[in-house]
């Protein structure tokens, strides 16, 4: 029997229906075999298959997704500003983590910004018509709505972090608490006493989780922490510089800073140099994420690394799962999948 050498008798790519006239079986049969149902004999599968094979026939994995229910996309959802994501390295090691896990599959990535209240009206609008297969939520805040919007739809979905200890969600976080005691274990090691904290923004749970790790490592050291050597951030370079101006000028003998965020220890490592101190010999500095940032600083940042990109594969790994689940999270009860990565302090010159 000649083959068609993969073009159908209209000269175009083979259809459904060629395929099944090839193998003399009707063009239902022809779809159950292709989504591999179980429901066809042997003999009437290896007939199409080798009618496929003959013809070239590629499945149109588009109309396989709408018969499925399914649009074989999945979006990156970050409730900030663009300009946030671009300046901040945790967001493009987030996105690679999730690019490369996709990497061998047929899902599209969409990536989509919600930092404002208009940004989020529209994409309730995309979400409410089911246009994505799941969503992966980064960088959400406390009082965010989004994650709601996404349970009350009925939308498999993972958040990196949680908002709280009671999180509805699938999430993935690294060890935040741990992470930070850390950090403040170290700096005690190096017999440094009056350590100051720059937290992140605190409607952010994994930055509360920080402050909780920084305050039991003194404690439990013996060094209750001082409130005012507590400063909140904002993630961002210039809160770092503000928090260190306050931090200066409320403790001018402060002799460590355990920033909350990489960029945030830039910004308090430039008010150090201008004020004077040597880091590390008056001041020692330790950051957290350990980013690119990190190693290019003079001198180099003592950080703690979380496992950004491995935290984006996790997310995907788990919303597959949830795609593949399809119960609505309220239906699960307490069964919430969640995974903390460990953290590990890396330490260099600045401290």
């Amino acid at each position: 029997m000649a083959s068609h050498g993969g073009r159908g008798r209209s000269g175009g790519r083979p259809t459904l229906e060629e395929v099944a006239a090839r193998a003399g079986v009707g063009r239902g049969t022809v779809s159950r075999v292709i989504n591999g149902s179980p429901r066809v004999s042997d003999a009437t599968r290896a007939a199409v298959e080798a009618a496929v094979a003959e013809l070239g026939y590629v499945p149109n994995t588009a109309a396989r997704a709408l018969a499925a229910n399914r649009t074989d996309a999945i979006a990156l959802v970050v409730p900030e500003p663009e300009t946030r994501f671009f300046a901040e390295p945790y967001f493009s090691d987030m996105l690679r983590g999730v690019g490369a896990e996709l990497a061998d599959t047929e899902m599209q990535l969409l990536l989509i910004f919600a930092g404002s209240d208009r940004e989020r009206q529209r994409l309730a609008q995309y979400l409410a018509a089911h246009r994505v297969d799941g969503v992966l939520l980064v960088s959400v805040h406390a009082d965010d709505p989004l994650p709601d919007l996404l349970s009350q739809l009925e939308i498999p979905a993972v958040i990196s972090g949680p908002r709280s200890a009671a999180e509805s969600l699938t999430s993935v976080d690294s060890d935040n608490y741990g992470g930070a005691r850390s950090a403040v274990e170290h700096l005690l090691g190096r017999g440094r006493r009056r350590i100051a904290h720059i937290t992140g923004r605190l409607d952010v749970y994994g930055a509360q989780r920080r402050v909780d790790g920084y305050r039991d490592a003194l404690r439990d050291a013996g060094h209750p922490a001082d409130d005012l050597l507590v400063v909140p951030g904002d993630f961002t370079e210039e809160g770092g510089r503000r928090a260190m101006q306050l931090l200066l000028s409320r403790h001018p003998d402060l002799d460590a800073v355990f920033a909350g965020s990489d960029v945030m220890a830039a910004g308090a490592r430039q008010v150090l140099r201008e004020a004077g101190r040597r880091i590390p010999d008056d001041v020692a500095l330790v950051g957290y994420d350990d980013s690119a940032i990190a190693r290019h600083m003079d001198p180099p940042l003592t950080s703690v690394r979380q496992p950004i990109q491995e935290m984006g594969r996790a997310m995907i790994d788990l919303l597959q799962t949830e795609i593949a689940d399809r119960r609505p999270p309220a239906s699960r009860g307490l069964d919430r999948r969640r995974a903390v990565l460990p953290t590990e302090l890396v330490v260099r010159a600045s401290s």
